[in-house]
């Protein structure tokens, strides 16, 4: 019955450790309620903004925000060129930029690791070949290969986050890599050669869950990353296109009235600072929490 007990006591304590260690930066915690909030607002984003993202109203063209004299008071944040409310469409906005987050860091995150673990652990001509694609591909500035790759691809939201996908996941690759061979040499997997593990077992069940603390640290970064490239194609008119309320979308939409009607342009672009902000503030405080060699006493 004790042992039972102190079983299931290590992963509560083991989260205890973890939470002490990611709440002494305060910022980490700040990062982490914002990104809650923006979630909690993509979730319900049909409930909470106040128009749908594409209502245009006719009558007001370019309105000002309500805190400014000719403003409308049926739109908090003002209007677009084409009277569509800024407020929802950035309600709106919130899901496709945490959605293009998620779907590159996770498409980024496979590719990555199945070839961070096979170069790692196999060595020889397999990891000279896999290395020098990585290398080839880390050579290209990020957004200039992604931006040749939607070019092949054809503008879109969907080929816009697999080219981001592709530019980023060679971070992967190499963070795993790394672990792996250091890894490879430790006496646990020695013991598992022994008892007759096999080669896919070695790799993804006993070597791969001790490399996880870097993975989740870079995923973590990757995110916000995804985010801005998708911003920056959005804005160049690769990504997203018009009239899906994507953040660097309506950056480039709104671009031409930036000294005309300045609001237009200041919230999407507020929104993707304060989003890729809050994530990197994350990933500081995971950084924190998961390296022991980082580890406040």
């Amino acid at each position: 019955m004790a042992t039972t007990n102190t079983s299931a006591s290590a992963p509560a304590s083991g989260l205890r450790e973890f939470w002490f260690y990611f709440s002494v930066n305060r910022g980490a915690v700040i990062g982490l309620t914002v990104f809650a909030i923006l979630v909690f607002v993509a979730i319900f984003a049909p409930w909470i903004a106040p128009f749908p993202p594409d209502e245009q109203f006719r009558d007001a063209l370019l309105k000002p925000p309500i805190w400014d004299a000719a403003a409308d008071p049926r739109f908090i944040l003002g209007t677009d060129p084409v009277g569509r409310d800024m407020l929802s469409r950035l309600i709106h906005g919130a899901r496709y930029s945490l959605f293009i987050g998620f779907f590159v860091v996770v498409g980024a995150l496979i590719v990555g690791v199945v070839l961070g673990v096979l170069a790692g652990y196999f060595r020889g001509w397999v990891d000279v070949l896999i290395m020098r694609i990585m290398d080839i591909i880390l050579a290209f500035p990020p957004l200039l290969l992604a931006l040749v790759l939607v070019a092949i691809l054809g503008p879109g939201l969907f080929n816009a986050m697999i080219a981001i996908a592709l530019v980023l996941q060679p971070h992967f690759a190499r963070l795993v890599r790394a672990a792996v061979m250091a890894e490879k040499s430790r006496e646990y997997v020695a013991a598992a050669k022994l008892s007759g593990a096999g080669h896919f077992r070695l790799m993804m069940v006993t070597i791969l869950p001790n490399c996880l603390g870097p993975l989740i640290v870079q995923a973590t970064l990757s995110f916000s990353n995804a985010i801005l490239e998708a911003a920056a194609l959005g804005f160049l008119g690769m990504g997203a296109q018009p009239p899906t309320p994507e953040w660097g979308t309506m950056l480039a939409s709104a671009r031409e009235f930036i000294l005309k009607a300045p609001w237009v342009v200041t919230f999407p672009g507020l929104a993707i600072l304060i989003t890729v902000l809050a994530i990197n503030l994350i990933g500081d405080g995971l950084r924190d929490a998961l390296d022991p060699k980082l580890k406040r006493s």
